[in-house]
């Protein structure tokens, strides 16, 4: 599979078992190595965004009072989506937020995530760090905007998953790096990561 719907939030806090909620989302859809749509709203949740959090994201509280109610924003996501496998940088964060908004509106979120920083952390070692700003440093990918903001960081997010995805064919000899490659480097202990792509590649 080479489609690929790389999301990212943008948020009140940390997570969703705080009581925190979205205030922004985006999602990129890539189709092998073009950007092929986007999607991208802020949204009200009804909740008070903290004042770090406005420093740290620029998205004010007067912002979202005007945006779309989450409720609405969440489902058109959804249905932007699809069935198309997700991609995200430090996944553990927007997969729980994923689950949580979706859940408050009872629709289903059966997707597993990639998750490009643990797949960064296989195939790059030698990296100063792992976020993705610096990542898109490293490698020297365009930077889209501001970082914190929802869009920028999908769009730079996807051009780190192109980058993985050239490389795996380039250096390790993968044909298709695709989804089932990609959910099984994440979990893999680093030192096996040789013999697995060495698998893939004789595949």
């Amino acid at each position: 599979m080479s489609a690929f719907a790389v999301i990212d939030f943008e948020t009140t806090g940390i997570s969703p078992d705080h009581g925190d909620r979205a205030t922004e989302v985006a999602i990129v859809m890539v189709d092998g190595d073009r950007v092929v749509d986007r999607f991208q709203s802020l949204m009200n949740a009804g909740v008070r965004i903290p004042s770090f959090i406005t420093q740290l994201t620029g998205i004010s509280n007067a912002m979202v009072a005007a945006a779309p109610d989450a409720a609405e924003v969440m489902a058109e996501a959804s249905r932007f989506v699809g069935t198309t496998p997700l991609v995200a940088h430090n996944a553990a964060f927007d997969r729980k937020f994923w689950v949580a908004e979706l859940g408050r509106l009872g629709l289903p979120a059966p997707q597993p995530f990639i998750c490009t920083l643990l797949v960064s952390r296989r195939l790059y070692p030698q990296a100063p760090n792992h976020k993705l700003g610096s990542l898109v440093d490293y490698h020297r990918l365009p930077r889209t905007g501001a970082a914190h903001r929802a869009l920028a960081d999908a769009e730079m997010a996807a051009a780190l998953l192109d980058r993985i995805r050239h490389d795996l064919r380039t250096r390790y000899g993968v044909a298709k790096p695709d989804h089932a490659l990609l959910m099984a480097l994440q979990r893999t202990a680093k030192a096996a990561v040789p013999g697995l792509l060495a698998r893939f590649a004789q595949a």
